[in-house]
């Protein structure tokens, strides 16, 4: 067992079990996945005239009382709406060892669904990270942009990782990892040599689309809520607008500024079962766009062992102020791996019930297949 690393679930279990993760309800039953947690919404959301951050010496709570807007119950249900920021009490807090720390991100479905969150801490400086040995209470800020969604008490839309020291790979590691367990391949050139640097490895983008020609998917305005908690109950086209593959594409697809859309990767994505890796969301160096919302990515992931064979990254990708052209095969993004301290006592999509394991361009959970 390494002394540093990401902590897996039976780790988890026992930080919550030694009082470093309290909870006001039990976990569910299928809350802890193999190297996160996910994170369920308290009894109350807050509207909140903008996002902000405490800073230090300064609680959320002190904060709130000031931004405080409008407080909706979730106990039943609400409906939050888009362009609005709320500020969400979670039922999960914390009383870290000094020796651990945390880093949270939304879960794929969040992501795909263009649900902006992060969690914030009290004294907290910056979104998304829990200092080691930090106790307090955990808020997610929550902002759809695309869909009005529901959401009650107890949804999940983030997750949470805690590891122990410094669990990156370095450019050398990497690469010696990806020759002996293949991190990303191409279909149809799986001897194409990875782009290695920065710490991560490079994932280009697929615009030559499936059998039927479907590229992607760029989200519609004015539609219906989504409940994030219902599977299959939304119509595909009542949401969204297909892209396909037509004559005088050639390749490219025009990103709309302050459009949503779902992309997926060229590369089949492998997680090994002693790393984990999140997709860094913006790299300032390959163009004016975000890309991956939702960046974690499990032990497990694509692992021909746990059923993942040529599982693809979807992308959830938004250009920022001017039109921005893709083109096929054009890097937008690349993938961290950290190690994990010891292997999982599951891997994603070994009995898990994981939604997009073997995946390729799929929308979340929430829309009917076609």
């Amino acid at each position: 067992m390494r002394t540093t690393g990401i902590l897996p679930d039976t780790h988890i279990r026992q930080l919550h079990a030694n009082g470093a993760i309290k909870t006001s309800r039990p976990f569910d039953a299928d809350q802890v996945q193999p190297a996160s947690l996910d994170l369920r919404l308290g009894d109350v959301a807050y509207r909140v005239r903008a996002s902000f951050l405490p800073g230090p010496g300064t609680t959320v709570e002190s904060k709130l009382k000031r931004f405080a807007l409008h407080e909706v119950d979730l106990t039943k249900g609400a409906v939050l709406e888009t362009g609005c920021v709320y500020m969400v009490p979670l039922q999960e807090s914390l009383a870290l060892p000094a020796d651990v720390s945390a880093s949270a991100n939304p879960k794929s479905s969040t992501g795909r669904l263009d649900i902006f969150t992060r969690v914030i801490t009290d004294n907290s400086q910056g979104f998304d990270r829990v200092s080691a040995g930090y106790a307090g209470p955990l808020y997610l800020e929550i902002s759809p942009s695309t869909f009005p969604i529901v959401a009650r008490t107890g949804s999940r839309l983030s997750q949470i990782r805690f590891r122990k020291g410094n669990a990156l790979l370095d450019d050398a590691e990497i690469a010696q990892l990806h020759a002996s367990e293949t991190l990303v391949s191409v279909p149809e050139d799986g001897n194409r040599g990875p782009v290695i640097q920065d710490g991560g490895i490079g994932v280009s983008i697929d615009l030559t689309g499936d059998a039927a020609g479907l590229v992607g998917y760029r989200g519609k305005r004015h539609t219906g809520v989504v409940d994030v908690d219902r599977k299959a109950a939304c119509e595909v086209l009542d949401y969204w607008e297909p892209i396909h593959n037509r004559a005088g594409m050639d390749g490219e697809i025009i990103l709309d500024p302050d459009e949503f859309y779902i992309l997926v990767s060229r590369e089949a994505v492998h997680v090994p079962a002693l790393h984990a890796a999140e997709m860094v969301p913006f790299d300032p160096l390959v163009g004016e766009f975000r890309v991956h919302y939702a960046g974690f990515f499990d032990p497990g992931f694509g692992d021909a062992s746990a059923g993942g064979t040529g599982a693809r990254a979807v992308l959830e990708v938004r250009s920022h102020e001017v039109p921005f052209i893709l083109e096929h095969g054009q890097l937008v993004g690349r993938l961290v791996y950290e190690h994990l301290i010891e292997r999982p006592a599951k891997l994603y999509g070994t009995g898990l019930g994981s939604n997009y394991q073997a995946q390729g361009l799929k929308l979340s959970k929430h829309f009917r297949a076609a």
